[in-house]
């Protein structure tokens, strides 16, 4: 186990040990708690059949982000890795020090006839992290936890700007959406070890903490978006 794995569980055992609740934001982690209800994207990439397409997101520790979509229907593929930096800096102790632009995410492979862009971002806002935390979500502090969206294209910098404008002008956030819309300039996958490590961990006190907290979120806040099965890296190729 890595050093910067072991100060997680230690800021983590901080918390446990002062009998305090983990909050994700404003948002307690407990089952069946705090998922943020907010509506559908009023602009959105109309669903269509065609070829598989990408998104980017970043929204604190990966292991979260990917078990969230790895349960998402029209989801074919969710693999956790690094964006916002160079190649030369893509490693996991080096992006844990917080100063080579990388932020921690997720590089998702959908399929445009069953799930939209405006829906990734619509669970993305609502059960995967907090927007309104600056450079952190809960106990993991960094820029490489900063919530943003890597846009591929026109059509999908368009929708998140949008959509920020549109939940932001709704205050569905008790405080203001802090999340960054950039181009996308290069996704690098992480370590092995880091894939599909919710659903290989489902004990790990991380995971039970501050993650399956989401899932269940997911399941009962979104369920028309939900799917039981998850789609995992194991079971695919890497890259």
């Amino acid at each position: 186990m890595s050093n910067r794995m072991l100060k997680k569980l230690a800021q983590l055992a901080v918390f446990v040990a002062l009998g305090a609740v983990l909050w994700f934001g404003a948002r307690p982690l407990v089952a069946g708690e705090g998922a943020v209800q907010i509506p559908a994207p009023a602009a959105d990439i109309p669903k269509a059949a065609g070829a598989l397409q990408t998104a980017v997101l970043s929204g604190g520790c990966f292991w979260g982000v990917q078990g969230v979509f790895e349960h998402m229907r029209g989801v074919r593929k969710v693999l956790a890795g690094y964006a916002g930096g160079a190649a030369s800096t893509a490693e996991y102790e080096t992006v844990s020090t917080g100063t080579t632009g990388h932020a921690e995410s997720v590089q998702i492979t959908f399929d445009p006839a069953l799930v939209s862009y405006g829906e990734l971002l619509r669970v993305f806002f609502s059960v995967v992290h907090d927007p309104t935390e600056l450079n952190r979500q809960g106990s993991d502090v960094g820029t490489q936890y900063r919530s943003e969206i890597f846009y591929m294209d026109d059509a999908q910098k368009n929708v998140a700007q949008a959509y920020i404008a549109q939940l932001s002008s709704a205050k569905v956030f008790p405080e203001p959406i802090v999340t960054r819309v950039d181009a996308f300039k290069g996704f690098y996958p992480a370590e092995a070890y880091h894939q599909d490590f919710l659903i290989r961990n489902p004990q790990h006190p991380y995971i039970v903490y501050v993650d399956l907290p989401k899932i269940r979120n997911f399941q009962r806040v979104l369920p028309e978006y939900y799917q039981g099965q998850p789609v995992m890296v194991s079971s695919t190729a890497l890259h």
